[in-house]
């Protein structure tokens, strides 16, 4: 281990206890079992200001004003409308920086379109940009982003190099909400086309409304973990949103877990 893996991994809570020498040879699909979660609870020690923190299905998935959860729409809605499909990277990025057509736009102060390598074998998709990515209009720059770049520096990824990091929607929403149905569904053709010029070998969803989003159903993130899931055809696995695991560092070491797994992956 060199000095920039050891980093990253203590920026992950997981050293020195969890001392990376590889893909472990026994990493398999994480079955969401109350076993599998005591293990992973006794590999890092949870710090007593944690202890009672809800999971990420329970802080991470946040209501409309009505109080009641809003459905999500499926990854076939809209797929590629008003010739999207025809668009190359220059193309769709003015479409993107032109977008009005929800309304998001009006309360941002740029489209956030994504970064990273155009012919990425990884593609990471998050929810959508916060206060510093719509300030720079970059994904994933905060606090938030820099835990991602420790996470992709633990399993020997960069940022720029054979990565591409997105975003599910273009736009800020208010207050760093949820984004609605009907502005994922929106937003969701931009996302489908990048996935279609980058062709990636992995989709990595972070967080729970990437990853029903991109499935087109509703179902807790602990449901989606450790399972390979198809994206028309791209392999794609789920973890946790960085943000949220700077909430509940307790839950690195199951994103530890993801990330072993799709390396993993990524080598058959």
């Amino acid at each position: 281990m060199n000095i920039r893996d050891e980093a990253a991994l203590r920026e992950l809570n997981l050293y020195p206890l969890w001392v990376r020498r590889g893909i472990p040879a026994a990493v398999e699909a994480v079955p969401a079992t109350s076993a599998s979660v005591a293990e992973s609870q006794a590999a890092a020690p949870v710090p007593d200001e944690v202890i009672s923190k809800p999971t990420e299905d329970q802080t991470d998935t946040r209501q409309s004003a009505a109080g009641f959860a809003k459905p999500v729409p499926s990854a076939d809605e809209g797929l590629n409308p008003s010739g999207l499909s025809l668009l190359n990277w220059t193309g769709l990025k003015q479409k993107v920086r032109d977008c009005t057509a929800c309304k998001l736009r009006v309360g941002c102060s740029r489209t956030v379109f994504g970064v990273g390598d155009e012919n990425a074998d990884w593609l990471f998709v998050g929810e959508g940009p916060g206060a510093d990515e719509d300030a720079q209009g970059e994904p994933f720059v905060g606090q938030a982003g820099k835990l991602l770049d420790n996470m992709l520096a633990a399993i020997n990824l960069k940022r720029g190099s054979n990565v591409y990091i997105a975003n599910v929607v273009k736009c800020r929403p208010p207050n760093n909400r949820t984004p609605e149905p009907d502005e994922i569904a929106t937003c969701m053709p931009y996302l489908q086309q990048q996935i279609a010029l980058i062709k990636p070998k992995l989709v990595v969803a972070l967080g729970k409304t990437a990853a029903t989003s991109l499935l087109g159903r509703d179902a807790t993130l602990g449901s989606l973990r450790g399972t390979i899931h198809d994206y028309h055809g791209t392999p794609l696995i789920v973890t946790y949103h960085p943000a949220y695991l700077l909430r509940s560092p307790a839950e690195k070491a199951k994103a530890w877990q993801d990330l072993c797994f799709a390396q993993q992956r990524m080598m058959t």
